[in-house]
């Protein structure tokens, strides 16, 4: 094994050939590339083993009830066809109204799906892995006894994201692309803070809030069936972790003083502003349709449909900062400058449908295209 640290994050795609049958690994596949942080994490025993009959420890059990495995749950014998588009053409998305889009041969606009998907479907991988941290680190700091049990089981949950989308990725569409930038500076705000409810703010609350909606909403743009599968069960664990993130931190702050809460709150606002530029992935657009970076962000940025997407993923999140108590007054105006206050009223995830979330685990085909 060699092991190789790095003072960032790599910059190029990692491409992967001849992943039919047996992954062709050449050394640089098979090299652990890491990038070391530090942390002043404060860890706490609980020595209270008293089980209280709550929603967290219900979501505990049903995180033992619906465990899946990514190896033999899932339809890997299924490979979508290399002429057909990984996820439905939507004419209202930004590249499909360009003439550079237009101009290329159908064989490149596969292409262009391939990446595109890729691109977004490597945000998800680094995403989880920044989960599966935090997610350990819970473990250590969080300070009873329910929610250490919650953390750990979600630990194991993340673990099993990473494995899927990383698969999904090496096997079926053969490439990694790099973590965007805001999303890794996001994940370094979130692990370096030695503060445990600002770690459950910012993972259970914004990340895992947002990626929530954007599973949700690829899983119906879906055309791939073992994408579709993947998503969809996906979608089931991070719906308890939102829930879980919801119900503790909801009566954990209301023990906080004034300044205390104001603190949160101007962290969460912080955390959603590095998240809205997190949702741009300029890469395939450079590389296909021949902008350069800046000129790929500002149109990303421009475009009803791009912005249409990101409020809707937001429309997630601001209901639950409202229910938690972090839409403070002097926090309200700068979310409101953002465009994203009108969503305060939407319906919060606290409220989850717990009859969907004890349903039996769909099988490969028998998924509904939305929840």
């Amino acid at each position: 094994m060699k092991i190789t640290k790095t003072d960032g994050p790599p910059k190029d795609i990692l491409q992967f050939e001849n992943f039919d049958n047996e992954l062709d690994l050449k050394p640089k596949h098979i090299e652990d590339i890491c990038e070391i942080f530090q942390t002043p994490l404060t860890g706490a025993y609980n020595w209270d083993y008293t089980t209280a009959d709550t929603r967290i420890k219900k979501l505990y059990e049903l995180g033992k009830e619906l465990n899946w495995n990514g190896s033999i749950d899932l339809n890997w014998d299924y490979t979508h066809p290399d002429d057909e588009f990984i996820t439905e053409a939507d004419e209202d998305l930004p590249h499909q109204t360009l003439e550079a889009y237009e101009a290329l041969s159908e064989k490149e606009k596969i292409e262009f799906d391939r990446h595109d998907n890729a691109e977004l479907l490597s945000q998800f991988l680094h995403g989880e892995q920044g989960a599966l941290l935090v997610a350990s680190q819970l473990t250590s700091c969080a300070p009873t006894y329910n929610a250490k049990l919650y953390a750990a089981s979600q630990t194991f949950d993340e673990a099993r994201h990473v494995e899927v989308f990383n698969r999904y990725l090496q096997e079926k569409i053969g490439m990694h692309y790099p973590i965007n930038p805001n999303l890794k500076a996001l994940l370094d705000k979130i692990l370096t803070d030695e503060r445990w409810d600002l770690k459950f703010i910012g993972m259970q609350i914004i990340i895992e809030g947002l990626a929530l909606a954007a599973f949700q909403m690829l899983k119906k743009l879906s055309k791939d069936p073992l994408l579709t599968q993947l998503l969809h069960y996906v979608i089931r664990d991070e719906a308890r972790h939102v829930t879980f993130g919801i119900n503790y931190l909801e009566d954990f702050i209301k023990t906080l003083s004034p300044e205390e809460i104001e603190d949160r709150a101007e962290f969460a606002y912080e955390a959603c502003v590095i998240s809205r530029e997190r949702l741009i992935n300029t890469k395939t657009l450079q590389k296909y349709l021949k902008m350069t970076e800046e000129e790929a962000r500002e149109f990303a940025l421009s475009t009803s449909a791009n912005a249409a997407f990101r409020n809707f993923l937001f429309s997630r999140v601001i209901p639950n900062l409202s229910r938690i108590g972090l839409l403070t007054d002097s926090i309200r105006p700068k979310f409101e400058a953002l465009g994203l206050l009108e969503y305060e009223n939407e319906p919060n995830d606290f409220e989850c449908d717990w009859n969907e979330l004890e349903k039996p685990l769909e099988k490969f085909g028998e998924i509904p295209q939305a929840i």
